[in-house]
């Protein structure tokens, strides 16, 4: 498969057979560490997890953020956003970050924090949005990834939302298998029934885990939708997975926790300030936070269209300015109230 800007300016080869293969695990480590700092207080094994956690890539900020650009600057220091990125160019985080150029970025999320930590917004990001790359016209947001690695997807997401991004974690799939099954499976409430190669979900509450797990979150052909049913269907999973997380049997069984940590940690990357002693201040500062105060929606658009022979993806572009709003202004709650899901 071939990307091509819309000026005929570059032109980027991707393998057919690797696209989907990779998801974003970086929101579930993000809120595992954060959960796991707040449930745990013993030093020695909040020094155990540290370890375990560090054994993720350390990326060079150079290697990250767009440098010598303008970026937005941050209404309020206190607030944070992540963005949580899934690569399918990566196995086991075993090569350079370089390597990601030339790759897409199916899943894309914005994991915003508001400065007074009264909750978590966790915002996805269609891939097939047709947006401003800089540098190269329009063309589909995940692209940006192509053309110009991680600091361009930041620089691209950072013009659109006009929203400073403060940190970036990257994933390789194959940790998901082990963490699921670390957690001894995920309770997730399936909105609509389906079948994906050799499995079949049933709507309404299903438990998953392994492979099972893996093709529910990468189903998108069994849908009318396609993409839209898969951003619900995979921020339906981080529910489940956030609700078996923070249940009693996992509180309070320190082994599942490490190992759920362990088990993730050689599979992610992410920013040099991104660290164990930053997750766990900030699980600390989100000590008071409900599971019900984590809410999960997707940038507005207007459906789906066509440029050329590409389907894309229309942001609505007003919707998304009254969210970009929200987050300068800590407000995404009341945005949501005055903007439903459809």
């Amino acid at each position: 498969m071939q990307i091509t800007d819309p000026d005929g300016a570059a032109t980027v080869t991707q393998p057919r057979s690797r696209r989907a293969r990779r998801w974003i695990w970086g929101v579930v480590f993000g809120i595992v560490a954060v959960l796991i700092a707040v449930a745990v207080t013993a030093v020695v094994y909040l020094g155990s997890l540290a370890s375990s956690y560090n054994k993720a890539e350390t990326l060079p900020s150079a290697e990250v953020f767009p440098t010598d650009v303008a970026r937005p600057t941050p209404s309020n220091p206190d607030a944070l956003n992540i963005l949580l990125l899934g690569s399918d160019s990566r196995e086991g985080l075993g090569g350079s970050v370089n390597e990601i150029r030339g790759q897409r970025a199916d899943t894309m999320l914005l994991v915003h924090i508001p400065a007074d930590r009264s909750g978590v917004q966790v915002i996805s990001f269609m891939r097939d949005n047709w947006v401003p790359i800089p540098g190269y016209g329009n063309g589909k947001l995940n692209s940006a990834l192509a053309f110009g690695g991680t600091p361009l997807l930041v620089q691209t997401l950072e013009e659109i939302t006009d929203v400073r991004i403060d940190h970036v974690a990257i994933t390789d799939f194959e940790g998901f298998k082990g963490l699921s099954e670390a957690l001894d499976g995920v309770t997730v409430n399936n909105s609509i029934a389906f079948t994906s190669g050799k499995y079949s979900f049933a709507q309404g509450p299903i438990e998953l885990r392994g492979d099972q797990a893996l093709a529910y979150v990468r189903a998108r052909y069994p849908f009318t939708d396609g993409d839209y049913q898969r951003v619900r269907n995979q921020q339906a999973f981080i529910k489940g997975m956030l609700d078996k997380l923070v249940s009693r049997e996992t509180l309070t069984d320190p082994g599942r926790i490490s190992a759920s940590v362990a088990a993730l940690a050689p599979f992610l990357a992410v920013d040099e300030g991104l660290d164990a002693g930053t997750v766990a201040s900030l699980g600390l500062s989100l000590r008071e936070v409900d599971k019900s105060e984590i809410v999960f929606l997707t940038s507005p658009t207007l459906g789906t269209g066509m440029v050329g022979d590409q389907s894309i993806v229309q942001p609505d572009w007003d919707g998304l300015a009254a969210l970009s709003e929200a987050l300068r202004n800590d407000s995404v709650p009341q945005y949501l109230a005055e903007h439903p899901a459809k």
